[in-house]
């Protein structure tokens, strides 16, 4: 069991943000979840070079697998590991910032994966749209991250 504490330093660690999709903690209803990045089914811990925070939509998409498919090379990869990687080195945001881009393997293995942009469904009922009104209300996304021009 992760204690309050400790939840506390990873939400701070992460800027109150999803390490997966950027989205910000305090736009969502609920507090992100603290993800396992090996999970604790196949050996994980609870230390803390273990944990990310997760919304619950990316923590869910990500269950307990460790890889994904870039079908760019063909290649399974690891998922993203933000105790490991950059952000900005495997992703960077749409023109008008509501769909992230993988740009390496493991940023579109990853955007695949746990399917950041939720390709299943119409512009109107997606993530996306969600972050179009983000966007217009200056809150997404994050000031750190790269868009594409």
């Amino acid at each position: 069991m992760i204690d309050d504490a400790t939840k506390e330093i990873v939400r701070k660690r992460a800027n109150y943000l999803c390490e997966y999709c950027h989205s910000p903690e305090r736009i969502s209803t609920t507090r992100f979840t603290i993800d396992h990045l090996i999970p604790k089914s196949i050996g994980g811990s609870d230390e803390l070079n273990n944990l990310a925070l997760a919304c619950r939509r990316c923590n869910e998409r990500r269950y307990n697998f460790v890889a994904g498919y870039d079908l760019e090379t063909n290649a399974v990869v690891p998922l993203f590991n933000p105790r490991q990687k950059i952000w900005s080195e495997h992703f960077i945001w749409s023109a008008n910032g509501t769909t992230i881009i993988g740009v390496t393997p493991i940023g579109r293995a990853t955007c695949k994966r746990l399917d950041m942009n939720d390709d299943r469904y119409p512009e109107d009922d997606s993530v996306r749209s969600a972050r179009g009104f983000w966007v217009k209300a200056g809150l997404h996304p994050p000031s750190e991250d790269s868009r594409v021009s």
